[in-house]
């Protein structure tokens, strides 16, 4: 008789080895962290003498599920915004990740969700976020497994300020951290989109250096999808493949815009790939083609995403709703049955980690990752038994986490009879509320106007903008250019540009923020074709307008801030009462007369169609008395083009539409 830990009998094993065998009254033997038999109690106790039996009565023990992909500190942004695209979600959000996440901040949120795996059967889990070192130490002393991935973007990080500095710290972390019996270390450029070729080339040649996995995003939306096809004239895959990632042991987390090569050049490279379908409804990603994927053979996990867009880590979720929509989206019911819906939560999910030589299946040398689950319940009543398939079908379609009672990971219990062993879940409860309470003043500050959003967004610049302008009709261009031509000025720059402004109204009695326009200039070469391109916010401020005889002088406070999204993501981000739309093509002078620079601008105004074409004369003042004397010389340009004093329009462009 050989001595063992432990002997685990349940109604039923469910083994998720190559040939699916369910051993009905059957056992698990543990010694140390590894399961050394799986057969009948008949079988395992004629062998093995336990330190302890475990009888589950109306309990099946199954492999520890598996999250093959999630951000586990996220937990602690669980419902702060809700409902919104993925871009605008992301706006949101890595604003006040920059404010939070410390290194005690992810100990916290990993505390907070290794307890709600545990519950929900889960003992091993891919993450990718930011101190991955942070969230190692919290894993590893709740006791479960993980692929942990440092992420890596080329632009600040909460723990890096450059991408350079994410690579050295990624590489230190796997330093020191390959090799652990829970932590695999592991390299996670968080998506080619937040990353440049030469980033990607340089995680994919950490990744091999190291022999560790690499995780990232993967044709996550629609918009991702036609971005990479218009900037870099192919699909994600390729684009990724070009820079060395599906050399690497890559996990693509997503996957949800593949098409059919994409699924066969993943398949090839022996890659993995986690399907989110909380996640992806919510966020209005679409649904993956799943039943493409697992007919090409490819490595498919099924995983939760981070809780600020799920917002649970719940397991059995998850394996329910993937079976569920990989049948709608076929309109063939037979597509993802249980049994596969399961094996992709345990065995295929450690395939696509690239662990399946140690968990994702309860076989003899294999590391004791267990999971029991209570299917004495009224929702999984009756139990029909003439079928083997009907375990399946209870565990996928009726059970639910809250059925877990126990779970051993690496020949640990983490829970046992729905007691947390490893983590103290009340005093994380109360910590996260905490920090609930932390950032829901931040936000309500920083969302108090839209100057604050604004600076949450992006940071901006304040210029104080003096501003001396007079507009007007313009019916004879011809003595505008020979104004133009004329010895009376001397042009120091001309440009001709496409302009399309967007005004953002707001109501909300603030003077420093009464519009937001979104401004993208289009420069044009000699024949119409665009040369360059910019895009720009300027937050406005209420104007002071002072009246000339023949000018108007504005004083307006103006915020500047880079445009790096698209104008419907402003609109969804600050929500404005009124947006005003306008095009038009504008030809520029800048010029001297006498020692005094102007800007000449002659408009026409597309959208709205508008008749007639404006001419548009300023230049940029900081006193009363300079102001007053570029009126003047304002007057005399316009006497020169011959436009007449009572023509003027004080208006701009956006109060004439």
């Amino acid at each position: 008789m050989q001595d063992i830990d432990s002997l685990l009998i349940g109604t039923a094993v469910v083994t998720m080895n190559k040939t699916y065998d369910i051993i009905m009254g059957g056992a698990v033997a543990v010694k140390n962290d590894t399961i050394v038999a799986v057969g009948t109690v008949e079988e395992l106790t004629a062998v093995y003498t336990p330190a302890e039996t475990i009888q589950y009565e109306d309990k099946i023990i199954i492999p520890g599920l598996i999250n093959a992909h999630t951000h586990v500190p996220m937990t602690l942004f669980r419902g702060l915004y809700d409902d919104l695209r993925l871009d605008v979600w992301l706006g949101y959000l890595m604003p006040v990740e920059r404010e939070f996440v410390t290194p005690e901040f992810v100990k916290l949120g990993t505390r907070l969700a290794c307890a709600e795996m545990i519950r929900s059967g889960v003992t091993s889990f891919a993450d990718m976020y930011y101190f991955e070192e942070a969230i190692a130490e919290e894993t590893a002393a709740a006791g479960m497994r993980a692929l942990l991935g440092q992420t890596i973007l080329i632009f600040p990080a909460p723990d890096a300020p450059t991408y350079e500095d994410s690579l050295i710290r990624c590489r230190r972390f796997i330093e020191s951290w390959n090799g652990h019996e829970l932590i695999q270390p592991a390299v996670a450029p968080h998506a080619w989109y937040t990353s440049t070729p030469e980033v990607l080339q340089a995680c994919s040649d950490l990744a091999r250096a190291f022999d560790v996995p690499l995780h990232t995003h993967v044709s996550e939306s629609s918009f991702e999808v036609a971005n990479c096809n218009e900037q870099h004239h192919m699909p994600v895959v390729p684009w990724i493949n070009k820079h060395g990632l599906l050399e690497t042991k890559l996990l693509a987390a997503h996957c949800v815009h593949l098409d059919k090569s994409e699924i066969y050049a993943l398949k090839n490279a022996g890659a993995g790939a986690c399907h989110c379908p909380s996640s992806n409804l919510k966020l209005a990603s679409g649904i993956a083609p799943v039943g493409d994927m697992l007919s090409a053979g490819l490595n498919l996990g099924v995983g939760t995403d981070g809780t600020a867009s799920n917002n649970d880590l719940d397991m059995f979720e998850e394996m329910r709703l993937a079976a569920l929509l990989a049948k709608v989206s076929s309109n063939d019911p037979t597509t993802l049955p249980a049994r596969q819906a399961l094996e992709m939560a345990t065995i295929q999910g450690a395939r696509a980690m690239h662990m399946a030589d140690i968990t994702g299946s309860l076989e003899a040398g294999k590391r004791a990752d267990i999971t029991v689950v209570d299917i004495s319940g009224v929702h999984n009543q009756p139990h029909f038994r003439h079928n083997s398939n009907s375990i399946y079908s209870q565990l996928v379609y009726a059970s639910k986490s809250s059925d877990v009672t126990d779970v051993m990971c690496n020949g640990r219990f983490l829970m046992r009879g729905h007691n947390l062993l490893t983590v103290d879940e009340a005093q994380a409860i109360v910590d996260a509320g905490d920090v609930a309470a932390q950032i829901d003043a931040f936000v309500a500050r920083c969302e108090s106007n839209t100057y604050n959003k604004l600076v949450l967004l992006a940071g901006v610049e304040r210029q104080e903008s003096f501003e001396v302008q007079v507009k007007a009709p313009i019916e004879d261009e011809d003595k505008l250019h020979a104004l133009i031509a004329s010895d009376a000025i001397e042009i120091t720059k001309k440009s001709h540009y496409m302009q399309y402004d967007s005004y953002m109204l707001f109501n909300n009695n603030d003077p420093d923020a009464t519009r937001l326009r979104y401004r993208e200039d289009e420069y044009l070469d000699d024949g119409g074709n665009v040369v360059q391109s910019r895009a720009r916010l300027t937050l406005i401020g209420e104007a002071e307008q002072v009246e000339f005889p023949n000018a108007v002088m504005l004083s307006q406070s103006r915020y500047l801030a880079n445009a790096d999204h698209t104008m419907r993501f402003y609109r969804e981000y600050f929500a404005p009462e009124q947006v005003i739309n306008i095009q038009k093509d504008r030809l520029r002078w800048r010029v001297m007369y006498k020692k005094t620079e102007f800007a000449i601008n002659l408009d026409s105004l597309i959208v709205p169609e508008w008749p007639g074409r404006y001419l548009e004369i300023k230049a940029r003042t900081w006193s009363r008395k300079d102001a007053e004397r570029k009126a003047v010389l304002m007057a005399e340009l316009l006497e020169l083009i011959g436009i007449e004093d009572d023509s003027y329009e004080r208006r701009g462009y956006a109060e004439m539409v």
